[in-house]
């Protein structure tokens, strides 16, 4: 049987496409390990699909200043050795990494165990993580064309991310049903990330009243950011979080106001769903979010719309533009050289494989 380790974490969007390449995996006929740090977010995702678990010591390697910085260094060091030994004990015949500071002693221990490591790059530039990692790798995964120009000639791969199978398994009537909603009219999903968005719930509640003349919304607005005063609202379910109906709410939407973030922006590709993409602005983050909007609206797969420029008068009218032309968009997806992502990633585990074999 051969045999791979999995790495990555520190949020969950370093771990979840790792989950989504273990069927196919198995499937292939690989023994499946996984590498974290000792308590991580990881460890606990991990955990549900009985697969070996194994933590090492992590630092995070940051750009500003910070005490944490004089001793993560000495944390890095040790997760270096400590994967090591695992890889030894373990004997994998490759390494694929989501990214993540944790990942970064794996696919450097990987090197020294002379073990190919394929790592993932979900955003248009490397972060910091796997620009270390990318010259211990042996092929880099990439979600963008432009990122090919960022990366060594001859290790960069077009892949898409892997995306979770079970989300295409949604039902449009169950999640009509499990909103209390009409077949009759369409429907918008609003998802503003794991935490929710201020910015983005403000603006569809200033107009809501006006969208529900047309539409009918689902809004995931994230811990704390309920509305009492709109419970019961005809037309309008309001949710902190939902994880296992969101096939079905995925499969209910027309089309979906999201943030730019790699991992969803990919799932959201791979189901054909005509999007308005609300990226994080640079002062929150290093502009990743923004860059990936920018390329997915190039490509035509969504409208970008800044959060500086948003309102309730400019995002009512995307959203009507991008319902009447949301056909050209599913079509546009439908033509996007990423629609297999997890068939492609696997095609490069086994080369990866077959060449430590060689």
């Amino acid at each position: 049987m051969k045999r791979i380790v999995l790495t990555g974490g520190g949020t969950a969007g370093h771990v979840t496409p790792n989950i989504a390449l273990i069927p196919e995996l198995k499937r292939e006929g690989y023994e499946i390990f996984y590498i974290g740090s000792h308590d991580g977010i990881e460890k606990k995702l991990i955990e549900e699909y009985d697969i070996p678990y194994y933590g090492i010591s992590s630092g995070k390697l940051r750009r500003y200043f910070d005490l944490k910085n004089f001793t993560d260094p000495f944390r890095v060091v040790k997760g270096l050795f400590d994967a090591k030994k695992i890889l030894r004990k373990l004997k994998p015949d490759v390494v694929f990494s989501k990214g993540g500071f944790v990942s970064v002693p794996v696919v450097m221990a990987a090197k020294s165990c002379h073990v190919p490591a394929i790592i993932h790059e979900s955003d248009m530039t490397p972060g910091l993580a796997n620009k270390l990692c990318i010259p211990s790798a042996y092929k880099v995964c990439c979600n963008f064309p432009e990122t090919v120009s960022y990366l060594p000639e001859g290790k960069a791969v077009l892949t898409g991310s892997p995306i979770r199978r079970e989300l295409f398994d949604g039902n449009r009537l169950n999640g009509l049903d499990f909103c209390h909603f009409s077949i009759n009219k369409p429907v918008i999903l609003i998802i503003g990330g794991s935490l929710g968005s201020v910015a983005i719930n403000n603006a569809v509640r200033s107009i809501l009243p006006k969208l529900l003349k047309k539409y009918q919304i689902i809004h995931l607005c994230g811990k704390g950011h309920l509305d009492p005063s709109l419970e019961n609202t005809e037309g309008y379910a309001q949710f902190e979080y939902i994880k296992k109906e969101l096939s079905d709410l995925m499969d209910a939407a027309d089309i979906v106001i999201s943030r730019a973030g790699a991992n969803a922006i990919c799932e959201l590709l791979a189901l054909k769903k005509p999007a308005i993409l609300v990226p994080l602005p640079a002062a929150s983050s290093r502009g990743d979010q923004i860059l990936n909007a920018q390329s997915f609206e190039k490509q035509g797969y969504s409208y970008l719309l800044k959060e500086e420029d948003m309102n309730g008068e400019s995002l009512e009218a995307a959203i009507d533009y991008v319902f009447r032309n949301k056909t050209d968009y599913i079509e546009a997806m439908s033509k996007s050289p990423m629609n297999d992502a997890i068939g492609i990633i696997v095609d490069l585990i086994n080369e990866a494989a077959n060449s430590k074999k060689a």
